[in-house]
C-alpha cells in the first residue's frame, strides 16, 4: 500500500492526532469564549450538523427487515447499555487500587456507557458477510437508545447530577439530536433520488465536524496548566481497552454459538460487532454535553478516542479469520441438511 493510499484510509485517526497537537501548540484559538465560540458553534452547529448528515444517510426501508428478529436486539442491546457498564464498573473496583489516573479510569466508564456506534459495526459485519440488516438496525435503534440511557448512565456511574441538571441534559440532546435526526430522515424522503445517485461521503462529513469537536475539547484542556496526563496511565489503559474488546468479543461468540442460542453465524458476526463496540459519532457530543465545564473533559474523552480506533483496527484485523469462520459453518450446515 502506497503513502497516499494510506493517508486516504487513516485520514481520521491521522486528523484525531493532528487536532490534539494544533490544540496544545495553539489552545487559545478553540477554548471556550475564543475566536472559534464553540459554546456555540461546536455544542450546538456542529453537533447538529452531524446527526441531521446521520439522519439523511440512514436508509430506514432497509432496517425494517430486521425488524422482526427481537431476540438478536435484545441481546445486543442488554449486553451493550447494561452488562457492558456493570462489568466495567466492577473492573474499575479493582484497578481504582492501582497508581492509574482516576480521569482515565472515569473515561473507561464513559466508554462501557455508549451505545453502538452507526457505521464501523456495520461496515465491519458487511466485510464479513454477516447479518448486515441486523447489524443497521441495531446500530441505529442504538443510537436512539442511547439518546436516553446514555446520559443516565454516566449521571448513574459518574455521579454528575449535582452540577448537570437532567432537564439540562435532554433538552440540548432532543434540540441537538433528536430534531436534526428527524429532519434528514424528513428531507431523505425528497432526496432520496438524489443522494442514491450522488452518493455523498456522509461518512467524512461527520468525521471531519467531528475532528473540529475533538480539537475544540483539547483547547480547554492544554490551556489549564494543571492538567498533565501520565503516559504510563496511558498506556496502561490501551491494554485495558485491547483486553477488554478481546474478552467481551470472545464472551459474545461464545454466546451466540451455543447449542440452542437461536442465531447463525451470520447472527454472531453482527451480535460480535454490534455488542462490543462504541460510537464516538455520539459520544463525544454527549460527553461535551453532560460534562460542560469539566476542567477534566478531555481526559475523560482519550479513553474513547483511544477505543473508536481501537475497534476498527481490531475488528479489521480480525474480518479473514471470521469470515473463513463463517463459509466454514454455513458449509457445514448445507451438508448436514
Amino acid at each position: 500500500m502506497g503513502l497516499l493510499a494510506m493517508l486516504r484510509k487513516e485520514w481520521f485517526t491521522i486528523g484525531i492526532a493532528l487536532v490534539i497537537l494544533s490544540a496544545k501548540l495553539q489552545p487559545s484559538i478553540g477554548v471556550k469564549g475564543g475566536p472559534l465560540k464553540p459554546e456555540i458553534t461546536i455544542a450546538y452547529a456542529a453537533v447538529s450538523l452531524i446527526f441531521f448528515n446521520s439522519g439523511l444517510s440512514l436508509k430506514t426501508e432497509e432496517l425494517t427487515s430486521a425488524l422482526l428478529h427481537v431476540r438478536l436486539h435484545l441481546f445486543v442491546q442488554s449486553f451493550t447499555l447494561i452488562f457492558f457498564p456493570l462489568a466495567v464498573w466492577l473492573l474499575l473496583r479493582v484497578l481504582a487500587l492501582t497508581a492509574i489516573d482516576q480521569w482515565l479510569l472515569r473515561g473507561l466508564q464513559t466508554v462501557s456507557c455508549m451505545p453502538p456506534p452507526v457505521s464501523s459495526a456495520v461496515i465491519l459485519t458487511k466485510a464479513v458477510g454477516g447479518n448486515e440488516a441486523a447489524a443497521i438496525f441495531n446500530s441505529a435503534f442504538g443510537s436512539f437508545l442511547g439518546i436516553v440511557v446514555t446520559p443516565m448512565l454516566l449521571l448513574l456511574f459518574l455521579g454528575s447530577s449535582s452540577s448537570v441538571p437532567f432537564s439540562s441534559i435532554f433538552s440540548q440532546l432532543f434540540m441537538t439530536v433528536v430534531v436534526p435526526l428527524i429532519l434528514g430522515q424528513v428531507c431523505r424522503t425528497f432526496l432520496r433520488e438524489f443522494l442514491d445517485r450522488r452518493k455523498p461521503p456522509f461518512g467524512a462529513i461527520s468525521s471531519a465536524v467531528l475532528l473540529m469537536i475533538i480539537y475544540t475539547t483539547f483547547c480547554d484542556t492544554f490551556s489549564n496548566p494543571n492538567i498533565e496526563l501520565d503516559p504510563i496511565s496511558l498506556l496502561l489503559v490501551v491494554l485495558i481497552i485491547f483486553s477488554i474488546q478481546i474478552s467481551f468479543m470472545l464472551l459474545t461468540f461464545a454466546f451466540s454459538t451455543r447449542s440452542g442460542s437461536g442465531f447463525n453465524p451470520a447472527d454472531t458476526v453482527a451480535i460480535m460487532f454490534c455488542s462490543t463496540h462504541k460510537s464516538l459519532t455520539l459520544g463525544i457530543p454527549m460527553l461535551k454535553i453532560v460534562f460542560e465545564g469539566y476542567e477534566h473533559l478531555s481526559l475523560i474523552s482519550v479513553p474513547l478516542l483511544i477505543y473508536h480506533p481501537t475497534q476498527i483496527l481490531l475488528g479489521s484485523i480480525l474480518v479473514p479469520s471470521i469470515r473463513s469462520w463463517m463459509s466454514s459453518r454455513q458449509k457445514s450446515s448445507l451438508l448436514l441438511r
